[in-house]
């Protein structure tokens, strides 16, 4: 065969290779406004960055007639591109191909470009789109996934791994996207679950849709097992590259800084109004964070799941941070099962990879009753205590206004290591709010007052005399809890100044295999 048949044999296998499941596949995917495996790269990664690993691969089953069905590619595309300029590795599941179902060469394909980013040090990014394992390999499939669940959790912490789910995700594929840092959905088109919904009729009894049992909606509000709920692909790949930007590329790197000419000393003098006079009324603490942060702008994690903490990325002087924060206006800002385990991982991710955590705190405590008990609010609790604990990174910590009871300890304070712990002039920090204090340590006077107006004047003045004496800063900066009281409008300028100097920080943690954090 001469060199020219010899290359155009190539060609031929290689647009063959590109075309998946053929045509009609393709189309059938485009009309459920969903692109295939291949487009979605090209819109993810740099025009012209991407190199294709394992194009002509297929599988080698012949059972239940799978030697008359072959396909290169076998139903996965895998390599290697760049986003903004930064090397990434990438594997997208195609659906047109046994409905994305994997095999045991799939999982193969998938495991060589993990293990490549893990030598490289570079993010790992999974598109997934696939109808579980491929039934005639059986025990191959199982292997196979078994194969990249170990891969993930060695890459957990060395390098960011991103997973966007683009349509079906069920049974066994469902634990590769938990097991990575951030999981993106998209309304409509995906959905995960263990067991799918003709399972659960069967063995609970319940009538239930894909969307309700395991859609986006579900796992970015009840679950939280997604991180972001994008409105279609193009969100979901804009929200990827969004991510990466505040990322390093691993665990051994820091984030990248960006140019700034958002000033640092800007002064925003709305934040000195902001904090209501009346400490039980509410407001917003994304204002506050939108405030601060360079260009006004957030990227918030886990939006609709446990809002009352506020968790996400941002910048200040083109710095990457971890954003940490109470938020008032949901369940006035307290602490429950579910908020301590959202910001607990959150934590623990911006510490794996060098990420600076400012906290902004305005906590009533952990929400009481025995649904909260009952669920281990105990436990859940100290995750969080064990993550602000355990971080190394700089931590500068702002406390807004209440910062009550065991939680003003969880919140990043001072005995967590923290840095830099500020606090503006209306917090109050103490063991319990000024009613529940007056409740306890005048519980004897409060018993022997009949009349009722006089009991209310007598709570009245001694919750002044609390506030004055304990619901306020000063105490806790007389012995040095608090570095220092600041100007709420001031609140920019300081962290970046206290970033800047905390930018060559060494903490360590004591030798161990690993810590047993309570699960």
């Amino acid at each position: 065969m001469a060199i020219q048949d010899k290359i155009k044999e190539l060609m031929d296998m290689r647009a063959k290779a590109r075309l998946g499941g053929g045509e009609k596949r393709i189309e059938s995917q485009h009309k459920k406004g969903k692109y295939t495996a291949r487009e979605r790269i090209e819109m993810l990664l740099d025009e012209g960055s991407f190199e294709e690993f394992d194009m002509f691969v297929s599988h080698r089953t012949v059972d239940f007639g799978l030697d008359k069905q072959t396909y290169l590619s076998d139903g996965v595309v895998t390599g290697y591109g760049t986003i903004d300029g930064r090397l990434v590795y990438i594997f997208s599941q195609d659906f047109t191909v046994f409905g994305g179902s994997l095999s045991e060469m799939y999982a193969q394909k998938i495991c060589k470009v993990m293990d490549k980013a893990m030598k490289v040090g570079a993010p790992l990014i999974g598109i997934n789109d696939s109808g579980g394992a491929r039934i005639q390999e059986g025990v191959k499939s199982l292997g196979g996934y078994a194969d990249i669940f170990q891969r993930n959790i060695m890459a957990s912490g060395v390098v960011p791994q991103i997973s966007a789910i683009f349509g079906p995700c069920a049974g066994g594929a469902v634990y590769s996207p938990a097991l990575t840092d951030f999981t993106i959905m998209t309304k409509g088109t995906s959905y995960m679950f263990v067991t799918g919904p003709r399972v659960v009729k069967t063995v609970t009894g319940e009538v239930v849709t894909e969307e309700e049992l395991g859609g986006a909606s579900i796992h970015s509000s009840k679950s939280g097992v997604s991180h972001f709920a994008a409105e279609d692909e193009h969100e979901g790949i804009l929200l990827i590259r969004k991510l990466l930007s505040y990322m390093p590329q691993n665990n051994l790197e820091d984030p990248i800084m960006t140019v700034c000419d958002d000033p640092i000393d800007r002064l925003d003098d709305v934040l000195n109004e902001i904090v209501p006079e009346s400490s039980n009324k509410p407001y917003d603490i994304k204002d506050v964070i939108e405030s601060i942060v360079d260009y006004n702008e957030f990227l918030e994690v886990q939006r609709s799941y446990a809002p009352n903490i506020v968790v996400g990325f941002a910048k200040f002087n083109g710095m990457p941070v971890g954003i940490v924060a109470n938020q008032p206006s949901y369940l006035a800002g307290v602490l429950d099962i579910n908020a301590s385990r959202k910001a607990a991982r959150f934590v623990r991710f911006c510490d794996a990879f060098n990420i600076p955590i400012v906290t902004l705190v305005d906590v009533p405590g952990f929400l009481p009753g025995t649904a909260q008990e009952y669920g281990g609010i105990i436990l859940h609790g100290a995750k969080l205590l064990f993550a602000y604990g355990e971080a190394t990174v700089p931590k500068i910590t702002i406390i807004l206004r209440k910062a009550y009871g065991g939680a003003y300890d969880v919140m990043s304070s001072k005995h967590l290591r923290g840095d830099i712990n500020y606090a503006w002039p209306t917090a109050e920090i103490a063991v319990m709010g000024p009613k529940g204090a007056i409740e306890v340590l005048h519980a004897k006077e409060l018993k022997e007052i009949t009349d009722d107006q006089e009991r209310v004047k007598f709570i009245a003045e001694k919750e002044e005399e609390y506030r004055n004496k304990f619901a306020n800063p000063y105490v806790a900066a007389k012995y040095g809890y608090i570095d220092d009281v600041i100007e709420p409008r001031n609140t920019r300028f300081r962290i970046i100044r206290a970033l800047q100097m905390l930018s060559t920080k060494k903490d360590q943690n004591p030798p161990k295999k690993h810590s047993n954090i309570p699960l």
